[in-house]
């Protein structure tokens, strides 16, 4: 805090010496952040003003102020200047002004999460920034979760004159990573003499305050040393993200949070099978870091379970460790679900159980004829559809609190201290569309897949059944996503299957998705731009139906949002109301206005084709 206002800062030490305090200057307030309800930006470019340490801090560096504001660090080779993670991101980011003041060096301190499909963004950033302007760019990144839904996942990079010299790991369970490069300050010169327009901007530049520092960056016999060699950036696919972004997450929470494992209903279907196998990939980092001796790792492996003496074998030793699943099933569940699920837990090595709720549903259901005296029917032998709803939502709700039952005794019962995080299975397509029980076993501590989309997670199940060789995996991949909750056939095949249930196929729920919330779209927005994607196979009034019909079911299940599981961020289009998708969770559902626009607008097509 400095003058009573509180800034988002950077503090640069050399030697337990403070040199600067530099504020940041663009705050982050869109999508995930909200900067600005903490902190206030810095707007006095090129000014330093002086700031007063605390007596605490003055004990312990000796000095009792320092200088605070928007200034550069002059070493005899070269100056180095600031930028802080949202200014790489601004339309004119300081390193423009920084480089036409000659600074050589810019350094970036960044809080930048993981997203699906993001890392060439950072990759550009940085090369069109060097590319434009030259000089050697540090970018650091935090690495790990942030305590609430985002994971941040490093990607430290060293660049110089557009071409990339060193790449940290994206996700690795190691805290600290340093990276490292040998350049030549000389290139940076003789690259931005090169671009006149350069020269001739930089000629009229304001010059930033320096704090000149006698502490030299330059390597002493020179001759002897290369610089490092530019490489290409190699990217995860996006799979590979999937696979390894939660699994770092999960891992961060379960030991910050001092529990004992996992526990997951695994139903055999898409959904749930994707959790499991996010935390089977968990497992398998762990794994690799105990073997490869990492003794900060091994050391939380053996304090979460309780074993001072225990050391992994493999990653289904561990998963063994860490892991409960748990089959809850029905009279409406299918022996095929069943078997998809054992199967997928005995490749994992998780301690599977397998059991049957009938006898809580039916004593909810008695207690409610007792009452009522009035006996609920699902719809295919006779009832109505509140009746029928009714009766799957008890099952799923029941799911959720036995789950949590388990959770809670299944250490006590090995012997363990602690209890299980529970982990939810609910996809973004699903939270989008509202289909799901609201306090069903979608209700759990954590949702890894929260935020990723049906189809990503169908590939997925097939990356992971060629990465991680789980042959499991492709009948799971064949079956028909099925909420199981309704009666079977006679031959005791499924009836229900999800996309029917929905109304919607998961593909067009991505579409809805991401027209909704990274488009900005509301109901006629919509219709205009599928009217351009969709027209050649379907006619204006499909369309209109079908917009209609996602945005009235969008509206009437809102209110889910306040309640659903924190999710693993990965997608642009999450309905997550939390920190994301700040919206009202009341809806008018018929939206008047907009639907009238909508069929006043098929009308004059309709018009327009017969003349």
């Amino acid at each position: 805090m400095h003058k009573n206002v509180s800034y988002n800062c950077r503090v640069i030490f050399l030697n337990k010496q403070i040199l600067l305090i530099r504020p940041k200057m663009s705050l982050a307030d869109d999508e995930n952040y909200r900067e600005r309800r903490y902190f206030t930006a810095w707007t006095k470019l090129k000014q330093i003003e002086d700031y007063q340490l605390p007596k605490f801090v003055q004990e312990i560096v000796g000095q009792m102020s320092v200088p605070f504001g928007d200034a550069v660090i002059q070493t005899p080779e070269a100056a180095i200047g600031t930028e802080i993670c949202e200014e790489l991101w601004s339309p004119l980011s300081p390193h423009i002004n920084l480089a036409m003041d000659g600074v050589e060096i810019i350094s970036n301190p960044s809080g930048s999460h993981h997203q699906l499909r993001k890392a060439d963004r950072r990759v550009n950033l940085i090369k069109g920034a060097t590319t434009k302007c030259g000089g050697i760019y540090l970018f650091a990144n935090q690495r790990g979760c942030d305590g609430d839904r985002l994971y941040f996942d490093g990607c430290a990079s060293i660049a110089i004159n557009g071409e990339f010299v060193s790449q940290g790991a994206q996700f690795s369970l190691k805290e600290v990573e340093v990276l490292t490069a040998i350049v030549d300050v000389e290139d940076v010169r003789t690259y931005r003499n090169r671009v006149r327009s350069f020269q001739a901007m930089a000629e009229k530049s304001i010059p930033y305050p320096r704090i000149k520092i006698n502490f030299s960056l330059a390597i002493k016999e020179q001759f002897l040393v290369s610089c490092s060699k530019p490489i290409e950036w190699k990217y995860h696919s996006a799979m590979e993200e999937i696979a390894f972004g939660p699994a770092c997450w999960l891992w961060d929470f379960l030991r910050r949070s001092k529990q004992g494992g996992f526990f997951l209903p695994l139903s055999g279907g898409i959904d749930s099978c994707s959790t499991a196998c996010i935390v089977y990939s968990m497992c398998c980092l762990v794994y690799f870091e105990t073997s490869k001796n990492n003794k900060s790792v091994l050391a939380e492996v053996q304090r979460i379970v309780n074993d001072q003496n225990y050391s992994p074998t493999s990653p289904q030793d561990l998963c063994s460790k860490l892991f409960v699943t748990c089959y809850m099933g029905t009279s409406n569940s299918s022996e095929d679900t069943k078997n998809r699920a054992k199967e997928l837990a005995l490749q994992i090595g998780s301690n599977h159980l397998s059991i049957v709720i009938d006898v809580a549903v039916n004593a909810i259901v008695s207690i409610w004829t007792t009452t009522m005296r009035i006996m609920p029917k699902f719809k295919v032998n006779g009832g109505s559809e509140i009746e029928n709803l009714a009766l799957q939502n008890i099952q799923a709700r029941l799911r959720m609190v036995i789950g949590y039952f388990f959770a809670q005794l299944s250490l006590w019962a090995a012997g363990r201290p602690g209890s299980l995080l529970v982990l939810g299975s609910a996809n973004v397509d699903e939270s989008l569309r509202g289909y799901f029980t609201k306090y069903d076993c979608s209700s759990a501590d954590l949702n890894p897949i929260g935020s990723i989309s049906k189809t990503d997670l169908r590939s997925f199940i097939l990356y992971c059944s060629e990465s991680f060789e789980l042959s499991a995996l492709k009948t799971i991949y064949d079956a028909p996503p099925t909420a199981e909750l309704e009666p079977l056939s006679n031959d005791g095949r499924i009836r229900q299957t999800d996309e029917e249930d929905m109304g919607m196929t998961y593909e067009e729920l991505s579409i809805y998705g991401k027209l909704r919330k990274q488009k900005s779209c509301g109901p006629y927005s919509m219709f205009v731009k599928l009217l351009e994607s969709w027209s050649e196979n379907l006619t204006p009034k499909q369309i209109a139906e079908k917009v209609k019909f996602f945005f009235v079911k969008h509206a009437i299940n809102r209110h889910k949002m306040t309640t659903i599981t924190p999710a693993y961020f990965a997608e642009t289009y999450s309905p997550d109301d939390n920190r994301f998708d700040h919206r009202q969770f009341l809806y008018p559902a018929d939206f008047t206005w907009q639907f009238n626009a909508i069929d006043n607008k098929v009308q004059r097509i309709a018009l327009s084709e017969i003349n």
